[in-house]
């Protein structure tokens, strides 16, 4: 494992109630790091007051929309690190209010960053992007120097997103590096419906015993656990080869989402899927085969995905089966 020195560090965490966020939040804290979260509790967005529950005495929790800039300008000063995670993370949500998306992943962004260049120049600035701006692959696996060609709204708002931490580096020598992250999954997700991750749905439905539906189920994915997630987060953060750089985060095993189904049954003990045909309005953006190519960052960074399908499936389970009245 790689050691981190964030003791005594001033962290912000954009969307620090989300799915990934608040994972952060506790890792830091549990390594002394003095954490203030931004999230604007925006229902459909993942935030969960739950997902900070065990830290909630630790962490300063500010209810507010990076979309704020007087907001933003002043909770931007004295801290050493942003973990910018807030975003529009929906696919079919962006298709259906593309301004909405544009202003949280775009405008919102460039406010963020400007603060961080009047304010707080010296800060170093992990953002986190999606596979979701390759499109549909051209080579598997899928590395950095793949072509970026969007499939939807959100991918190409993220893109943009990328572009401007990338620029503000370039130009403003701000220290940034952007991870762009496969389907992550994990305790703290969003299980009710699919806005979040397919996979959080499906473990919603499974527990209350519901069936899986399955569209197609032959397309490959790769899919990363979040404290692996968060072991990137925090390694890119604090190693000076990663500022400047783009880097793919991934997981360790390639599935299909017909077996992912059966894996994941499996380790409920029950439950069924139902194979049925790709909806038109989702064919549309649907990418096919995925999966990643996360040799960058093994070399640059030395990180690697440590945690099994199987033993991440396993672990999430078990966090829902306790705490599922927080997250339906």
């Amino acid at each position: 494992m790689i050691a981190y020195d964030y003791k005594g560090k001033n962290i912000l965490i954009t969307g620090g109630l989300g799915f990934i966020g608040s994972n952060l939040a506790h890792r830091l804290i549990s390594i002394g790091a003095n954490v203030t979260i931004i999230d604007s509790m925006i229902e459909e967005y993942g935030g969960n007051i739950h997902n900070i529950d065990k830290i909630k005495k630790d962490v300063t929790v500010n209810i507010s929309d990076i979309r704020d800039h007087d907001s933003f300008k002043y909770l931007i000063k004295n801290q050493d690190y942003l973990f910018n995670l807030a975003g529009q993370i929906g696919h079919i949500d962006s298709m259906k209010n593309p301004i909405n998306d544009m202003e949280i992943n775009c405008k919102a962004q460039i406010s963020i960053l400007e603060s961080c260049r009047h304010y707080n120049p010296n800060i170093k600035i992990v953002y986190t992007s999606t596979r979701q701006i390759y499109g549909k692959p051209q080579y598997l696996p899928v590395d950095e120097n793949h072509p970026v060609n969007p499939v939807d709204v959100n991918g190409i708002n993220k893109a943009a997103g990328e572009q401007y931490h990338i620029l503000y580096h370039n130009v403003y020598g701000i220290q940034i590096t952007v991870l762009r992250l496969t389907n992550t999954y994990g305790p703290g997700m969003r299980i009710k419906d699919a806005r979040q991750t397919f996979i959080g749905y499906w473990i919603g439905l499974l527990l209350q015993g519901e069936n899986i539906e399955l569209w197609g189920g032959e397309q490959l994915r790769d899919l990363s656990y979040v404290d692996d997630v968060v072991d990137a987060l925090l390694n890119a953060a604090q190693n000076k080869k990663a500022y400047g750089e783009v880097f793919n985060v991934g997981g360790m095993e390639k599935v299909s989402l017909k077996q992912l189904a059966e894996l994941l049954i499996e380790q409920n003990g029950g439950g069924q899927y139902i194979l049925k045909e790709y909806p038109e309005h989702r064919k549309k953006i649907d990418i096919g085969d995925y999966y990643t190519d996360w040799s960058k960052i093994q070399n640059v960074l030395n990180w690697q995905p440590r945690t099994t399908l199987s033993e991440g499936l396993s672990q999430t389970l078990k966090y829902y089966r306790e705490n599922i009245k927080h997250y339906i």
